[in-house]
């Protein structure tokens, strides 16, 4: 129960309009209450607080006040890279089943807190698995922005360390931090730092970086979301699939998205006069983000030299272009 003090303090913090105050003493009633054993009054308490934090932050944003941009500091600032990135679902062309896994994740964390009220939490832990260039890396910047949260994109030059035991460490101070920062912590290229542990001819150093963010996976009960991508899962280790909460698959786009891809990448111009027959076959085979880079090349080479106007044979020669450099 909240005590005296505590009641008079949330009063006096609501009627001088004292945010932060008004959040410190609510928090230390959800610290209280959780050492008494009522752990689902407390993560109700902690989720209204985050919540209104984060609709804090957006109102400031739609006014057209500063940004507030969350700026890893000391070390952590080589292992991580911090932004807020405004790319939603909407802007990916993903297949159906992805992007029904993707609208799940972002409704349960919309609603936390009724899940909470019910003694439940939103699933946070998802890996990524397929192709380059198929929309991994761009999904954790959607879900990111529908969130209104932080994306931390860990930094694999600065976690992995030929010196005994300090890669380990350096992913600790990661997991530390999503404790006291909620946003999404996006693991590119994860298997660098979990990969399968080989019969007889496995690296110790290797081994305990993996065993380290195993248990750390496990421990991890924080409120952010961490999505992990990887190119190759045959690499991975088997252990850290049961890490997650669950696994998406991406794919190469079927030849009828083809050009969904290039009329969302193209929307400010007008493609009225485009042959799509050929731009589909031209581009079949390429993943999404070759797909981009050729639109957006094309979109140039139409600004500088053709009046703005794209058309077949500019966007035709952008992709072979793409195609030859690969």
């Amino acid at each position: 129960m909240a005590t005296q003090a505590q009641l008079l303090a949330l009063v006096r913090s609501f009627s001088e309009r004292d945010d932060a105050r008004f959040q410190t003493v609510a928090l230390q009633m959800a610290s209280e209450a959780a050492q008494r054993g009522h752990r689902n009054l407390a993560d109700q308490i902690r989720i209204m607080i985050q919540d209104a934090r984060e609709r804090a932050e957006k109102v400031v944003q739609l006014r057209g006040g500063p940004i507030p941009v969350v700026r890893p500091k000391g070390e952590l600032a080589g292992l991580v890279s911090a932004s807020y990135p405004m790319t939603r679902l909407e802007n990916m062309v993903l297949d159906q089943s992805v992007l029904q896994k993707l609208l799940r994740i972002v409704e349960e964390h919309r609603h936390r807190s009724k899940l909470a009220a019910h003694g439940l939490k939103p699933r946070r832990k998802f890996l990524l698995t397929g192709p380059p260039g198929t929309g991994k890396t761009l999904t954790a910047s959607a879900l990111a922005g529908e969130l209104g949260l932080p994306l931390f994109t860990i930094l694999l030059d600065g976690v992995i360390t030929k010196y005994m035991g300090e890669t380990s460490s350096k992913i600790r101070l990661v997991f530390e931090a999503m404790r006291s920062t909620r946003g999404v912590y996006f693991f590119d290229e994860v298997d660098a730092l979990a990969t399968k542990r080989l019969m007889g001819n496995d690296v110790g150093e290797a081994r305990r970086t993996l065993n380290s963010i195993l248990q750390m996976l496990d421990e991890d009960d924080g409120d952010s979301l961490i999505v992990a991508a990887t190119n190759h899962p045959e690499l991975l280790d088997p252990a850290m699939f049961r890490r997650f909460d669950g696994a998406i698959e991406y794919g190469l786009l079927p030849f009828d998205r083809i050009r969904e891809v290039y009329l969302k990448a193209l929307k400010p111009f007008d493609l009225a006069d485009i042959e799509w027959s050929s731009i589909e076959k031209a581009a079949t085979g390429m993943s999404q983000a070759e797909m981009i880079r050729s639109a957006e090349d094309a979109a140039r080479e139409a600004v500088l030299s053709n009046g703005a106007s794209i058309d077949t044979p500019i966007l035709l020669s952008a992709i072979a272009e793409r195609r030859g450099s690969k």
